[in-house]
This record gives C-alpha cells, sequence and structure tokens, in this order.
C-alpha cells in the first residue's frame, strides 16, 4: 500500500534504522539506476530481516537479486551457518550485487546465481529451503511459483513481492500492461490453492504471506 509521505516518515522513525552499508546502497541506486523502485528499500528490509528472524530458515532462496538490498536484509536475519542462493537475470548487474555483498558481513552467506530462474530452480534438490523470496519478472510470477513450491519444505514460506502492485490490481488493465496481467493471475491463482496457507500484507505495493501445508 502506498503511503503518504509524511505517514511513511513516521513508520521510518519508530522502527529500527536501515544499516549504513544498505543506507549507501539505496542510496547510489538511485544515483545509478533506472528501475530503483525494484530497491526493497527500509521499510521492507527490516520486514525480510525480522520475518526470517522468526521463521529461522536454515537455507533461502530469492529470486531477483537486483543490487543485493534484498539478499542482504534477508542474509541478516539468518541463523549461524544458514545460506541464501539469490537468482538474477540480468548479468549487467551482477558486478554490482557482488560488490554489495563484497562490503557486508552476511556476505558469505549468500551465492549467486546469474541466468533464468525457471532453469536454475530445477537444479536444487527437492523439499530444499525453508523461506524464499519472489521478487523477480511478473509475467512469470505464477511460473515461478510452481517451480519453487516443490522445492519448499512442508511448513516453508514464500514471500512473493509487489502483488498490490502499485493499487493496478484495482483499476481497468491495459491491453499490453502484461505485469499486471501476471500479477492478477498470480493473486488468483494463490488465493485458489490449496497446498498452501495465504495472506496478503499491504505493506509497500503489497508482500503475501504463502505458508506450505
Amino acid at each position: 500500500m502506498q503511503t503518504d509521505g509524511r505517514l511513511e516518515e513516521y513508520i521510518l522513525a519508530h522502527s529500527d534504522a536501515e544499516p549504513e552499508l544498505l543506507r549507501k546502497i539505496d542510496r547510489d541506486t538511485h544515483v545509478r539506476m533506472l528501475q530503483t523502485n525494484m530497491n526493497s528499500g527500509h521499510l521492507q528490509g527490516r520486514l525480510l530481516k525480522m520475518l526470517t528472524q522468526m521463521i529461522h530458515p536454515k537455507r533461502i532462496l530469492e529470486i531477483g537479486t537486483f543490487v543485493g538490498y534484498s539478499a542482504l536484509c534477508l542474509a541478516e536475519g539468518l541463523d549461524e551457518g544458514g545460506e541464501l542462493h539469490t537468482i538474477e537475470i540480468d548479468d549487467e548487474i551482477e558486478d554490482i550485487a557482488r560488490a554489495n555483498f563484497a562490503e557486508s558481513e552476511h556476505g558469505a552467506k549468500i551465492t549467486l546465481h546469474i541466468g533464468d530462474a525457471l532453469e536454475i530452480i530445477p537444479l536444487f534438490a527437492d523439499e530444499s529451503f525453508d523461506l524464499a523470496f519472489m521478487d523477480g519478472d511478473k509475467e512469470s510470477y505464477w511460473a515461478h511459483y510452481e517451480a519453487l513450491l516443490p522445492k519448499m519444505k512442508k511448513g516453508g514460506f514464500i514471500l512473493a513481492d509487489n502483488t498490490l502492485w502499485y493499487g493496478k490490481v484495482l483499476e481497468k488493465v491495459k491491453s499490453n500492461d502484461w505485469s499486471t496481467k501476471g500479477i492478477l493471475d498470480f493473486n488468483k491463482r494463490v488465493s485458489e490453492d490449496t497446498r498452501v496457507e495465504k495472506v496478503i500484507l499491504p505493506v509497500r505495493d503489497g508482500l503475501t504471506l504463502i505458508r506450505k501445508r
């Protein structure tokens, strides 16, 4: 859910501070990158860290690394010995993500995979992950979900980002707006999926918590 500036400032002022490295990454992203909205940012980053601490996963899978901000938040919440695998399809930002991981004390927990998630996910063993974070191509959300679910342990969680898609889920969809169509299709199918429990949180532009039964 998009909040007005004052309310967002209040929320951030009364939440844990953004770590200095993540603040630097966010600032650099706004200077160097075009699609800055792809970065998780302060509020969602602190939520990802806390959810990870609550779930205590041993292994996490992320789809959509971008500059590595969300991966670092997830890794920050991992217990000692935990590991995170993150998949990014755009090899042009690989060096940026790797540099950000190298600056962090949590970077050693992260393994970066470059390529198509639908080709990489099947390479992992069945029921490998306790937690997954979906933030890749919106048109492919359902395909990513179907590839992920068999890899999740019973009781494991999938966090799907952007599921309210800037409020566009309530608007008339343009014929060529494939991202919104992908989100709408994903939301409908997940709501009907009896293999999981689910709830949408109105954080930023929507975060769906999905638990495998």
